[in-house]
């Protein structure tokens, strides 16, 4: 339409022609004229696609037909943390290499995790009430006193940050030890006491990403670093 490129139609146009096929493609630039198709093929959505006069369906539809993977969008994943892991540590060694003249510092070690806290603290920041209220389906801090699921995000963030420049550790240092110390509590409780089968808030309140073992490592990963920091403390 004119105030609108359909994304799928695009992909599926993408796929045809990927997978040799010569496309006849027709444009529905009206409403009128999407309604009508709808209810000529009794469709729900567009596009649609069509192999030798037979109806394949829509993109997902056209996936499967030609056996390929469909991503459900309800299924769980740990591919954004890991997504968010992988970033942070090479942005880690990036910055070593620039200030030291190579990736494999003990700085490099300290700037990985300062910068996953901060994006973790990011992802959560995109949406604080979602979030919230996701954490407060497992961490006993947050369902003793509410406030905190929308404080930690915050501490997170200014951990992060104060870690990555290196200051102001008699700050930093605290937050990490609480912030983590009670997540890894937490998960330990809701997952390997309690067995409950929910999601992590650790990417924001909308991800698909299981409480479990991932969470438990970002919140040991924090304390860890907090005492690492200790430790070299003058």
């Amino acid at each position: 339409m004119p105030t609108h490129t359909c994304p799928f139609g695009l992909k599926a146009l993408d796929l045809l022609r990927r997978q040799g096929f010569t496309v006849d493609d027709h444009w529905l630039t009206t409403r009128e004229a999407v309604d009508a198709f709808k209810a000529e093929h009794g469709v729900a959505t567009t596009p649609q696609t069509f192999i030798d006069g037979v109806r394949i369906g829509g993109y997902d539809d056209l996936r499967r037909h030609f056996g390929k993977r469909v991503r459900d969008p309800k299924a769980t994943s740990y591919r954004p943390v890991v997504a968010v892991f992988a970033m942070t540590a090479l942005m880690a060694l990036a910055v070593s290499q620039s200030a030291y003249g190579t990736p494999l510092t003990a700085r490099a070690l300290e700037w990985f995790i300062g910068l996953s806290m901060c994006v973790l603290a990011l992802l959560k920041l995109q949406d604080v009430e979602r979030f919230s209220s996701v954490f407060l389906g497992y961490d006993l801090l947050a369902q003793r006193w509410v406030p905190y699921s929308y404080l930690y995000p915050f501490a997170e963030a200014a951990a992060g940050v104060l870690m990555v420049a290196g200051v102001a550790h008699a700050v930093s240092i605290p937050i990490a030890l609480a912030i983590g110390g009670i997540g890894a509590v937490s998960v330990v409780k809701a997952v390997y006491i309690d067995k409950r089968d929910i999601k992590c808030a650790c990417v924001g309140g909308d991800s698909r990403v299981p409480l479990g073992p991932v969470s438990l490592a970002e919140n040991l990963m924090m304390v860890g670093m907090a005492l690492w920091m200790l430790a070299r403390m003058p």
